[in-house]
């Protein structure tokens, strides 16, 4: 290593390395998928989209804004809200873009002409204030976005509430405390993603996501079932209770 030329080399390898990943950062900040941040932000300006402010800033705090993820799935949807025929996805971006307190909407037509839109606060146990319906409201009756015909609904979603309880077996170790931690973190992670409209319960995910590295076997035992969620639900988490159940061998 104390060569010249091996040092010289070593140089240049380390600066086309910083180079190459530049290059590749600087693709990934183009694409939709990857970009985050204002590199996110101005790939969504493209698409008339921006990022919503949930909390407005004050003399000593920081505004809270609109997610990464979110703002993503926003712009996604972007082209939904160009058209003015009154599709289910199109109620559901316009409704998603009124506020940034909308934590998901689903639109659901149960009659002809007839659109019934469905609102998930981020704000509570997830049930939609007044304020935030009347906001959605006033946002979907623009002339350019909801068809003459159509005849409109703006409701809160139904929060479904369910509890989990199960007992974790692990592998022989010498502790079992970050395992059950691992898992409750993992499970934790599941349900930030589950809390949507219209999406089921399943104990075989609950059961998935406690199956971290170091867990033998699950037994549930809340939900005893699993929970199906209508278009017009969402399913909430009030509790978590997780026993150690020892080994299993």
């Amino acid at each position: 290593d104390s060569e010249p030329l091996n040092i010289i080399a070593q140089a240049f390898a380390y600066r086309e390395t910083l180079l190459r990943q530049r290059i590749n950062e600087g693709a990934a900040a183009c694409m939709l998928s990857h970009a985050v941040g204002t590199d996110l932000d101005n790939i969504a300006a493209n698409m008339n989209v921006r990022r919503l402010v949930i909390t407005p800033a004050t003399d000593t705090r920081e505004a809270v804004t609109e997610s990464d993820t979110d703002l993503r799935l926003r712009t996604q949807a972007a082209f939904e809200g160009l058209s003015v025929a009154g599709p289910r996805a199109a109620y559901e971006y316009f409704a998603r873009s009124a506020s940034g307190n909308v934590a998901d909407a689903r639109a659901t037509s149960p009659s002809p002409a007839v659109v019934v839109v469905s609102v998930l606060s981020t704000e509570g146990d997830g049930t939609a204030s007044p304020e935030l319906l009347a906001t959605v409201t006033a946002a979907l009756s623009d002339e350019d976005r909801r068809p003459v015909a159509d005849r409109l609904t703006v409701q809160s979603a139904e929060i479904v509430s369910y509890r989990i309880s199960a007992k974790l077996f692990f592998y022989p170790g010498p502790e079992s405390e970050p395992i059950q931690n691992a898992a409750h973190d993992a499970l934790a992670s599941w349900l930030a993603q589950q809390g949507k409209i219209g999406r089921d319960v399943a104990r075989s995910a609950i059961m998935a996501a406690l199956h971290v590295q170091g867990v033998q076997r699950v037994e549930l035992t809340e939900p005893a079932t699993d929970i199906v969620i209508s278009d017009t639900q969402a399913a909430r988490c009030v509790s978590v209770t997780l026993e150690k159940g020892g080994t299993d061998e």
